[in-house]
């Protein structure tokens, strides 16, 4: 984990120095997160999860058509399930709705390019170190399920309403694993959100 908060701080402060010359725009900003779990096998995650991200940015221009765009940003995500019970502990019982609650600190840096003047299109990686992990059901709650640290990506768009305040959308994808157990399960949703730059 050190070692990739070095190689992303060498990587921002790099494009820092060699963009000096123009000028950076710092910004906040936040959403909503349409958030759920996929599986190889496993299909029982059953509805998507609402959260919320919120967090900070720098779009740093290399030329008038593009830009590179690191984030730091709280976010909270998860899914809906159900629990299955041993048939032979308890026979004829019926699925027990369930939550998994999955708040990260991610790190998102991402490619601009923009198509229009005020229309960009975005991707690139994403960094996400998780903070809280939880499965909530009325048999009680379950901790330090999730994987400490999950690499993903990003692919949205964004729209400049005016030279401050922005919309985006993102699809977002976990290709690492988000639990310590649960074979292949990984992450994936929507993002939803709104920025003002400085």
């Amino acid at each position: 984990m050190k070692k990739i908060f070095l190689i992303i701080t060498i990587v921002f402060f790099s494009i820092t120095t060699i963009t000096a010359q123009k000028k950076i725009n710092f910004g906040v900003k936040g959403g909503f997160n349409f958030s759920n779990i996929t599986h190889d096998i496993y299909s029982g995650y059953t509805s998507s999860k609402t959260g919320m991200n919120v967090g900070l940015l720098a779009e740093i221009p290399l030329s008038d058509k593009f830009a590179i765009q690191p984030e730091i940003l709280y976010s909270t995500q998860g899914a809906k399930t159900s629990i299955i019970l041993n048939s032979l502990t308890f026979p004829g019982a019926p699925p027990i709705p369930a939550e998994y609650k999955l708040n990260y600190i991610q790190i998102p840096v991402l490619a601009k390019v923009y198509i229009i003047n005020s229309l960009s299109f975005e991707i690139g990686p994403q960094f996400s170190f998780l903070t809280k992990a939880e499965e909530k059901s009325s048999l009680g709650t379950t901790s330090n399920i999730g994987n400490n640290f999950e690499f993903g990506g990003i692919l949205g768009i964004s729209y400049k309403i005016n030279k401050t305040i922005f919309l985006s959308s993102r699809y977002l994808k976990g290709f690492s694993k988000a639990f310590k157990y649960n074979g292949d399960a990984k992450n994936f949703g929507f993002q939803l959100g709104m920025g003002i730059l400085f």
